[in-house]
């Protein structure tokens, strides 16, 4: 159950917090608009951090499984950081040119912003853990 909790929490609180940075920078009506990919912290990368240290914690940081989770990981950041911020540029290039279209452009993250979400994730895998060797 532990393993289903962790992504869920990432996902949870990386949203809470997105919508948080949203509601202070531009108003309650716009902090809605503003949900979804894209933005600080990335919700992917604290997603996959969060599991990826639990695992860590649980089956050991030098396993296997591990290894495989930080990849994956990886590759979400990588995705995140470039291919969807690159469809992010060419919505925005889009709505330009052609003034009817809506076209979401904060699609991918910053460097800061997926740092972010696995600095999260760090720690919310770390607290995910700790509370479960306390009720052990």
């Amino acid at each position: 159950m532990l393993y289903v909790l962790a992504p869920f929490l990432g996902w949870f609180c990386s949203g809470i917090i997105k919508y948080l940075i949203n509601y202070l920078r531009f108003g309650g009506s716009a902090a809605k608009s503003r949900m979804g990919n894209g933005g600080f912290p990335s919700t992917h990368a604290s997603i996959m951090s969060t599991t990826a240290v639990l695992i860590g914690w649980e089956q050991g940081f030098l396993t296997p499984i591990f290894g495989l989770a930080v990849a994956v990981t990886y590759i979400v950041i990588i995705d995140a950081t470039g291919l969807r911020r690159h469809v992010g540029y060419h919505a925005a290039a889009l709505n330009k040119s052609d003034p009817g279209l809506k076209l979401r452009e904060s699609m991918g993250h910053t460097r800061f912003e997926a740092i972010g979400g696995v600095v999260l994730g760090i720690l919310l895998g770390s607290l995910l853990y700790g509370i479960h060797e306390l009720i052990k």
